[in-house]
């Protein structure tokens, strides 16, 4: 198969999978041991605590890490890095386990396996240079996607987790139990965020802390109303149980109203795929039609660069539509 590939198009895809491969493996390496300490410090610690002999400090991790590396070496150097206080927050927020030194380290080997695959396929410079740019953008791709996911599947639940809030108000429950309830009988990611709530408040942290950090995680509009509303209510008081079902119906009524612009600019949606695809295909039909004349794009210098810019603007178009078409509800 590599044999029958354009000139330079084979090393450039070993070379590309043997770096990736290498990152990915040194990266989950890193994470495994990193899991494997944390496990025997607890286990550690649960023994002392249990036998009464001294050892560990049972209270040493009490507060939350912070670290942004597990290298010590890597921590001062993360530390001078800017915002990198907000890639561990983005982190957090897509329930990723990775920390600021690990992202760091698959965004170079990422950069490097595509920056050499795109120097050895276009012997230009500058390709490797913009495969390069690529390849440092995927992890973070990924991250946002992971978020973007996980606020979607945390959305979608919220409605119901407010009037299960309300229902237990209603019988008599206490609002921390009621968070509890929401804890233990929602789905996830939506459980794993109110347990931790209900947690926080439980070993001494104040409500409206523990609410505040919960709308800093999940960065929804609908979050941001839900503790608003609760905000206030503390501090005038009113019925609780009405307050959470007026919310959840607004939440209802925001999901109406995005489903009817998602119809609205379905015909948007569908120009920008087309004009991404359309290119690619077009390529393909008249490379199987007629490969020499389409193989002066591949092996001569300018036809390269003529397609690495082609490709970076299609990219660029592919953004501006879809920024177009997104229409904040």
């Amino acid at each position: 198969m590599i044999d029958r590939l354009p000139a330079g198009y084979g090393p450039a895809i070993l070379i590309f999978v043997a770096v990736g491969l290498g990152v990915l493996s040194l990266a989950l390496m890193w994470e495994w041991w990193r899991d494997r300490r944390q496990r025997k410090e607890v286990a550690q610690r649960l023994e002392s605590m249990a036998s009464g002999a001294p050892g560990p400090d049972p209270f040493g991790d009490l507060f939350r890490d912070t670290k942004l590396s597990e290298v010590t070496w890597m921590e001062p150097l993360m530390a001078r890095l800017p915002h990198t206080r907000d890639l561990q927050h983005l982190l957090e927020q897509a329930d990723v386990p990775w920390r600021v030194g690990t992202f760091f380290l698959l965004t170079v080997g990422a950069s490097i396996a595509m920056g050499l695959a795109g120097f050895v396929v276009g012997r230009l410079w500058i390709i490797g240079i913009a495969a390069a740019a690529f390849g440092a953008s995927l992890p973070y791709i990924y991250v946002k996607r992971r978020k973007t996911k996980r606020l979607e599947a945390f959305e979608e639940h919220f409605p119901e987790a407010i009037d299960l809030l309300g229902r237990a108000i209603r019988a008599g429950h206490a609002f921390s139990t009621g968070l509890q309830m929401v804890g233990e009988e929602s789905p996830e990611p939506l459980a794993g965020e109110f347990r931790r709530v209900f947690e926080e408040q439980k070993f001494g942290l104040a409500i409206e802390d523990s609410l505040l950090a919960l709308a800093d995680r999940i960065d929804l509009v609908d979050m941001r109303i839900f503790v608003t509303a609760l905000m206030i209510q503390r501090e005038v008081g009113g019925n609780l149980a009405e307050i959470l079902d007026k919310i959840s119906y607004t939440i209802r009524e925001r999901f109406t109203i995005q489903r009817q612009v998602r119809v609205y600019t379905a015909q948007g949606r569908f120009t920008g795929y087309l004009l991404a695809v359309l290119p690619i295909g077009v390529g393909f039909l008249i490379f199987l039609l007629n490969q020499e004349y389409m193989m002066i794009l591949f092996q001569d210098p300018t036809g390269r660069l003529m397609m690495t810019v082609a490709v970076l603007l299609q990219i660029v178009g592919f953004f501006v539509i879809r920024k177009i078409i997104h229409i904040e509800v």
